[in-house]
């Protein structure tokens, strides 16, 4: 006669225990592999000097009407006040405190008004909405994959002065342009610290309706002019 074993009931209420704790417990999958991010920007980077990463990053901007004129670190000044005079711009905005804007102030344009953006928005949002007609800020660097200018608003520079006058002039650094976002993130080390807010522009502002015609400055600058400032003397593109 066969006899058949049977688990006594603490063993059972051991085994069932066991069974609701295991589906109980949270589920931890093993991580998934980071990407090979680098490697894979590495193998796919464009072969190509400088001069033709310039020329790839201006040809994009063009494209969506921006204004880009070489220009020196020492004739900047001299080229952005012709501009303003041919366009009719009465005054200009700069940082509160900027190198760029104190050598502006130093060679005392004729005919010409500078405002500091030296108040909070509150106390003159009219006049910063109403009355000025251009802006000055200085771009962190640029990436020619998709044409574009990273702004770095700072509290002498704040984003607004990017957003609100009809005319942004921007003041770039050739050495800066780099090929890709990528690029620019690694060589910048943004890993180790960002501003509230990080600007990518790619052209003045422009919306369309439904029947897509394209306007220019509904929700910021209808013109976007950049001083693309070579170390001694223009190298690129045509002269200013």
């Amino acid at each position: 006669m066969n006899a058949t074993l049977r688990p006594t009931a603490a063993a059972e209420a051991n085994a069932r225990s066991s069974i609701l704790a295991r589906l109980r417990a949270p589920a931890t999958p093993a991580p998934l592999p980071l990407p090979a991010v680098s490697a894979w920007f590495d193998a796919h980077q464009r072969h190509e000097d400088s001069a033709q990463r310039v020329a790839r990053w201006r040809a994009a901007l063009e494209a969506v009407k921006t204004e880009v004129h070489d220009t020196t670190v020492a004739d900047w000044p001299e080229l952005l006040l012709r501009l303003m005079a041919e366009k009719g711009l009465r005054n200009l905005l700069i940082g509160s405190d900027t190198p760029h804007g104190a050598e502006l102030e130093a060679r005392q344009p004729a005919n010409l008004e500078l405002k500091r953006y030296a108040e909070s928005i509150d106390s003159w949002r009219d006049v910063l909405f109403d009355e000025i007609d251009a802006s000055l800020t200085l771009a962190k660097s640029a990436i020619a994959e998709i044409g574009s200018l990273i702004l770095w608003p700072t509290p002498q520079e704040p984003r607004l002065m990017s957003l609100v006058p009809s005319v942004h002039f921007v003041l770039l650094d050739v050495a800066t342009i780099h090929a890709d976002f990528y690029s620019a993130m690694t060589a910048e080390g943004w890993a180790n610290g960002l501003p509230t807010n990080a600007l990518l522009i790619c052209g003045p502002s422009k919306t369309a309706d439904i029947q897509q015609t394209l306007a220019y400055g509904a929700h910021g600058p209808r013109e976007l002019v950049v001083l693309l400032c070579h170390a001694d003397h223009v190298t690129s593109g045509a002269a200013a």
